[in-house]
């Protein structure tokens, strides 16, 4: 591992009235994970695109075993054996595995009219299985097909390639559960036994300790530091590094007051799931739920919208019994979801942002003749982007253009728009930087002063830093319930896993 591969050296890259690289040096060496670390516009992009022919560098060298070269498109890096797999890799849902790898390369004839030859595919996708072997079938429609098994078949496609030596994941458990991580892993530890040298570009910091050997952090365009992985680093060090500022200013100060009472939920079931749950919500207070997935907690807030209907218990809300059916009913009692996974839950990606924060609230924007009044929809849209700091060129921009903090930014404007009561975040973080993740939380606590709030979520830290009321589930039962003064991580840890409270 100590053959080295790659050397970005004085790397710059300059776009108008922005410096998104200045003098940034970059190794990688033979059969290495080296974990890529910044806050959205730290630059990590940026160099990863020149690295792949996108963008081509202002100033600086690039040597690939010890040999100056240009890359000057991507089909370039791809003969010098640099590829990249994006979080979410575009392949036809109604090919097969290895009609997906193939892809562009289905016959070895250079005739002009050639055959698809599916006999000599699957025949090298099997060789290709072999040399891998990823637990995927690829004679499988990927349509079919999980998601880290369509990330697999991402990965393999790259392999196909034979000449692969540099391979760039690109936040590539964003949309994995934890044992589809743990997959992906082994895979990357089958990679680096032959020499795959790896570029791991993540905003989970807890990964870096169980995949990479080396990072590098990357601040307003510069490197601010690389170091060995080793069991003494601090993960919040390394937050800090990313941030260029002490940790403690990520979580803002807890309720010292919590308000009258909103919502009470009693015997709360819903078989199979959850069982006899007891939730008490006030305003200015943050009730923060902990669990592993599996632990419940995802139904639990679904229950709570309306999505899923329980079995037994009762929802009050202001000392009146409701019954939740539908969303639509939670949304007319005051209550509000930002859903977990954003992409397909809460927002429409290739609608605007004024569309998404309205969306939950259009009677507000709507005429008498229930059309959409596009001036206030705009006005109202630009209020809550300049709340949030939504960073956007235009109201009238695509979501899908937004980077991930911002994207959950609308999310949750849309929530604000609807003006509820009680507000449920759900893993309300995911996918986000350190930065954004700390004006979401202050966002968050914001939200709190006159409101109920619940934040959901698997992140063990992010739970204790915001909530004051802490919960912490196991296979659908609450093992704690208590101020999260009184418990802390390791408490919250070891019943998230057992089940049993330390102690």
């Amino acid at each position: 591992m100590n053959e080295t591969v790659l050397q970005m050296r004085g790397i710059s890259k300059k776009f108008p009235g922005v410096i998104a690289l200045e003098d940034v040096d970059f190794s990688l060496q033979a059969g290495e994970v080296h974990a890529l670390l910044g806050i959205n516009g730290a630059g990590k992009s940026t160099l990863i695109k020149i690295l792949s022919g996108v963008y081509q560098l202002d100033s600086g060298e690039i040597y690939l075993g010890g040999v100056s070269v240009e890359i000057n498109n991507p089909q370039k890096a791809k003969e010098l054996g640099i590829s990249t797999v994006y979080q979410d890799p575009q392949m036809i849902p109604s090919f097969t595995g290895y009609e997906n790898i193939y892809l562009g390369s289905e016959s070895d004839s250079r005739s002009v009219f050639r055959l698809v030859r599916r006999r000599e595919m699957r025949k090298k996708a099997n060789k290709l299985i072999e040399k891998y072997p990823f637990d995927v079938d690829l004679n499988q429609k990927v349509g079919k097909l999980s998601t880290i098994e369509k990330e697999s078949i991402a990965i393999l496609r790259v392999m196909a390639r034979e000449n692969t030596k540099i391979l760039v994941l690109d936040e590539p458990t964003s949309i994995l559960s934890r044992k589809e991580i743990d997959i992906l892993f082994k895979q990357i530890e089958i990679l680096k036994q032959y020499g795959i040298a790896i570029i791991y570009i993540t905003h989970r910091l807890e990964e870096i300790f169980q995949v990479a050997d080396r990072y590098t952090v990357l601040r307003d365009g510069k490197n601010v530091g690389t170091d060995n992985v080793v069991k003494e680093i601090d993960k919040n060090q390394v937050a800090e590094k990313m941030l260029g500022e002490k940790l403690s200013k990520v979580y803002p100060d807890k309720s010292a007051d919590p308000g009258e009472v909103l919502c009470q939920i009693d015997k709360l079931g819903l078989n199979g799931k959850f069982n006899n749950i007891n939730l008490t919500l006030r305003k200015g207070e943050i009730v923060g739920i902990y669990g592993l997935v599996g632990s419940g907690f995802d139904e639990l807030c679904k229950t709570l919208f309306g999505v899923l209907r329980p079995d037994e218990g009762k929802f009050f809300i202001n000392d009146e019994e409701i019954i939740l059916r539908t969303p639509i009913d939670a949304l007319e009692n005051g209550i509000f979801l930002v859903p977990g996974d954003r992409r397909i839950e809460g927002q429409i990606l290739n609608e605007s942002v004024s569309f998404n924060v309205t969306l939950a609230n259009l009677e507000n924007v709507s005429s008498v003749f229930g059309l959409i009044r596009d001036a206030k929809e705009n006005r109202d849209a630009k209020g809550i982007i300049e709340r949030l700091n939504v960073k956007t060129n235009s109201a009238k921009t695509l979501v899908s253009k937004l980077s991930g903090g911002n994207q959950q930014k609308v999310v949750i404007g849309k929530g604000i728009y609807t003006n509820s009561d009680i507000y449920i975040f759900e893993e309300p973080t995911v996918g986000v930087d350190v930065g954004a993740k700390s004006s979401i939380y202050h966002l968050i606590r914001e939200l709190s002063v006159d409101k109920a709030v619940v934040v959901a979520s698997s992140d063990l830290e992010e739970v204790y830093g915001i909530s004051d009321r802490v919960l912490v589930m196991y296979k659908g039962r609450v093992i704690i319930d208590k101020p999260v003064q009184q418990t802390n991580l390791e408490e919250m840890l070891i019943s998230g896993l057992t089940g049993v409270v330390n102690g």
